[in-house]
Formats: structure tokens, sequence, C-alpha cells
């Protein structure tokens, strides 16, 4: 066989498993390798195939903008996405990169390897959402520091985008944000590394090669040949993902970036390479961490108490403790902020202390008190609660306690003896949120409770049957074996409510029963009324 010397130099860049070139109608002009593994087919039987037969139709976007982006002699990639499906085809993925030499007739050499579809977006345009990049982007940054590799966080702010898409046909708008998805996605390290932050505002990991300049270039030139507008115009900044700082402040300043771009977009600031951004997210920290700390030491917060009844018997069986701050709205970011500043066990005995002070004056009023996964392994806090505890004896068989997932509980073991020690003092001690974490089942296993709430989103759903449906029935078999009592929370109509009490749930808690109050309403084992239940606005309770 005959082959042209700039071919060979085309695919000298790199070793592969299929050595393919396409030429510029788009169709494969030449092929050699591992054909049947890669594309279920020999060599001889891809020629004249176009390009777009070996590869998933979500992942087509993605190697069109590869191609596109070729310029000079410059090489791009590797990237990987995901193959056609078809009989014979043995992976799943494949990794591919490109150049296209300008003295082979504008032809495209790729050479493709073997890979793992692990991690592969799965939305519609081929961009993760702000939670799976910033998993991905912490993992990539591990990666890097072991092998050398310089990578980079960069963003896109589009300006505008949002309006033009608006203007679009429904059919048009979307073939944008696929080309769109397609294009970061090129841009990124590894062709998996990119989100959508806002309508308009992007974000991608990728190899510190060329300019953040030539990134907004390539996208302006996209979005052009896409719509015909050359009004939009991308600006982008790259923050070199290079330092000495540790782990935990690496996440911080991934996340203190992102949350600076999708508010601010490029009016943002701008920190040149990670330890700046290190230095400045250490500077809100510090602010932040004295603002929580105020917080806390002034009792900044409102108490709000939600009942939870026996679904046998009908009665108001206790309360449980939530928190508000100032503005009333969802208490979580204040809690994750807490956890994240290791400050999370102050928050918890101050909630804690102020419970305690309603409970001595309300010698009906039980309460169940929320303590962190962190807090629980914490010998200071079992110091403090149990000495509150030891000097008010009528808080015994009235105070309890949910843990909640917000933070894993990293010694099971020390958490186990923690709340034995309070169920010694007659505290009964609840899991919250069974099902919503990874570690609920490992939790029931090891530790020994009293009560199990079970996650909302299967209650939600209860009344549709199917899964849910039965996950609930064994959950509440499972903890009766194991002397266990069960809770379901949100409960928002009597057919949720019938569906878990047929179910053999013992208590049950949510807007059907009233919303929360500033105080304990009501005297423990009064029966709630239908008309009390209806009672209240609907509200999204911590």
């Amino acid at each position: 066989m005959s082959i042209d010397p700039y071919r060979l130099l085309g695919f000298a860049f790199a070793a592969a498993d299929l050595l393919v070139e396409v030429a510029e109608n788009g169709k494969i002009s030449f092929a050699v390798g591992a054909a049947e593994v890669l594309a279920g087919d020999d060599e001889t039987a891809l020629i004249g195939r176009s390009w777009t037969g070996l590869v998933d139709a979500r992942d087509q976007p993605l190697i069109s903008a590869l191609f596109d982006g070729l310029e000079g002699a410059a090489r791009r990639g590797p990237v990987i996405a995901r193959q056609a499906s078809g009989t014979g085809i043995k992976s799943k993925a494949f990794s591919m990169s490109a150049c296209r030499l300008p003295q082979n007739s504008g032809a495209i050499s790729c050479v493709i390897s073997r890979a793992s579809a692990d991690g592969m977006p799965q939305s519609a345009s081929g961009l993760h959402d702000r939670s799976d990049f910033e998993a991905i982007a912490q993992s990539m940054l591990r990666s890097a520091k072991d092998s050398g590799l310089k990578l980079e966080l960069a963003f896109v702010d589009m300006p505008g985008l949002e309006q033009a898409k608006a203007a679009m046909d429904p059919a048009h708008a979307a073939a944008l944000d696929l080309r769109l998805g397609g294009a970061l996605r090129a841009e990124s390290h590894g062709g998996s590394a990119a989100a959508a932050l806002s309508e308009d505002r992007f974000a991608v990991v990728r190899q510190a090669s060329d300019s953040a300049t030539s990134l907004s270039d390539r996208i302006a030139k996209l979005i052009a040949k896409e719509t015909g507008d050359t009004s939009l115009s991308p600006a982008s900044y790259a923050l070199a993902l290079e330092g000495d700082a540790g782990a935990g402040q690496v996440i911080r300043a991934i996340r203190y970036a992102l949350d600076d771009f999708i508010k601010d977009g490029m009016s943002a600031e701008i920190p040149a390479n990670l330890s700046d951004a290190v230095a400045l997210t250490v500077k809100r920290t510090l602010a932040k961490a004295d603002a929580l700390s105020a917080t806390v030491a002034n009792r900044d917060f409102q108490l709000i108490f939600q009942p939870v009844v026996g679904l046998k018997s009908g009665d108001l069986h206790h309360h449980e403790v939530l928190v508000r701050f100032g503005d009333n709205a969802s208490p979580f970011p204040m809690i994750r902020m807490a956890e994240e500043l290791d400050m999370i066990e102050d928050l918890d005995l101050a909630i804690a202390e102020q419970s305690i002070a309603i409970m001595i004056a309300d010698p009906m009023a039980r309460l169940a008190v929320n303590i962190s996964g962190r807090t629980i392994i914490t010998d200071s806090f079992m110091t403090r609660i149990t000495a509150m505890i030891d000097a008010a004896p009528t808080l015994r068989g009235r105070l309890m306690f949910e843990i909640t997932e917000s933070a894993a509980i990293e010694d099971l073991s020390l958490a186990n003896r923690h709340i034995q020690a309070l169920r010694q003092r007659q505290c009964q001690v609840c899991l919250d949120d069974f099902g919503a974490g990874a570690a609920s089942l490992a939790y029931l296993q090891q530790l020994s409770l009293d009560i199990v709430k079970i996650d909302g989103r299967y209650v939600r759903d209860l009344q549709h049957g199917g899964r849910e449906s039965n996950f609930i029935k064994h959950l509440v078999t499972m903890c009766s074996d194991m002397k266990v009592k069960t809770l379901a929370e949100m409960i928002e109509n009597t057919t949720v409510e019938d569906a878990v009490r047929r179910a053999g749930v013992d208590f049950g808690q949510g807007y059907l029963y009233g919303a929360g109050t500033d105080k304990p309403q009501m005297p423990i084992n009064k029966q709630i009324k239908p008309a009390a239940r209806r009672a209240g606005t609907r509200e999204s309770w911590g």
C-alpha cells in the first residue's frame, strides 16, 4: 500500500487503536487499525462513509466543533465521545485527537482509542450543571497535580445570548444549544468538563494552551456560523489551576469563583491564578466566619416549630425545631456554610440551648432538635449537651435529637457511643432524611436509633405507587424488625397520609398538619382535627 508522506505525518503525532482520515466532504477517505472493535466493521467498509456514523448523536456536535476549530497544523483533543450503536461494537466510547495539515488537501487526520464513558454529560446540550461541574473540576485538578498537567478554569460570558435565542424558532434555538454545547466541550479537557452556569454564562476546565481571547474568538465564529448574528461577542477569562494551596482551599476557591461569575459575569473580581483566588476566598471566608460567629453569639435566628403526629391516633407527638435566619429564607446555605467553616457545632449548641430553655418554661413541650453529622462525633458537644440535660431532669422523655445527613458522619462507632449516651438520658434519637444519602443503610446498620425519618422525595411520590411505595414498605418492615419507628415527612394531602398509614409508618409531618409556628401551639396528646390540618400555608421545611 502506498501512503502519502503527509498522511503519515498526520498520524505520527499519536499512537491509537484506529487511524481515520476525514475528507472535506465529511466522508472517511482512509482508515487503518482496530476498526471492528471501534466501529463494528473492517477498515475498507468505512471508506466513503460519513464520520457521523461512528459517533453517537449526542456527541456529534462535540466532534463537529472539534473539526471546525482546527487551525493551521495545530492538534486538538483528545476528547471522549460515545460511539454510535451498532452490531459488533465492543467499546462504548472512544478518545479522539485531530489535526488538519494544509498539505493534505484539507483532510482531517484523526487518531482514535478506546475509552470509558464514565462521567459523560447526560443533558441535551452535553453540558454539566453547576454541582457536577464542581466535582469534575476538583477531580481533574487532583489528577493534574499527579501528572504535571497544567489546567485552567475558563469562564465564557455571552451577553445577549438568551435574548437572541428567544427571537429564534424553537428548532433553531435547540440547534444552537447543541452546537454551543459541542463547542464548549471541544474546548474542555477530555471533552466533558464544560458547564452551563446560567442562560449565558459558561465554564470549562481546559489545558492551559492558548489565550482566553482565542477561546472567545472560536466561540464567536461558531455563533456567527449558526445564527448569522455577529453582534454576540463572547468574553472570557481564565484562572490558572496551579499552586500549593490545600485541597479544602482549592475547593472553596473554585466554588467562590463560580459564584462570582454567575452573579457578576465579567465585572466580577478576577483573580489571575489559583493562589490569588485562594487569597481572595480566605479574606471572604474570614468575613463570613465573623458574621456567622456574631449570628450565633447574638442568637440572631428564629426558631420555628413544626408538628409531628402519630398516624394511628392522630395525636400530636412532638414538634421539630427548625431554624430561620434574617430573611426567613431556606436555612440550608447558612448551615452549609457553618459546616464548611467548622462552626456547625456552635450553631447546633445555640439552637439546642434555646430549645431547652423553651422546654423548661413549658413542661408540656416535646421538641426534636437537629444536629449535624459532624456535631454528633465531637466530645465537646456531648460534654455541654449532657450537662444541660443533667441540669434539667424534666427534659428526659421530652427532648429528642434528629441527626441530619447534610454532612457525613466520619466515625460511626464514636457517633453510636454518643447516641447511646443521649438515649440513656431518655432522649430519643432520629436519623433524618433516610434515603437521601448514600450512607443511610450503613447508618441504620451501625447506629442504634429510635426513629428513622423517610426522605420526603419518596413520600411525595408514594401516592403514585411504584418503586417508592415498595421502598417505604420494605423500610418499615426492616425498621419494625429492628424495633425502630418510622416518620414520613412532606405529607401534604390526605391521599399521601392514607398511603403512608397503610404502609405502616408510625409518624407523619408536613403541610397537612399545619405550617410551622413561632412557638409550640398545642399540648401533647391532643388530636389534630381535619380543620386544623388545613390551616397554615405551604412552606419548604429544612
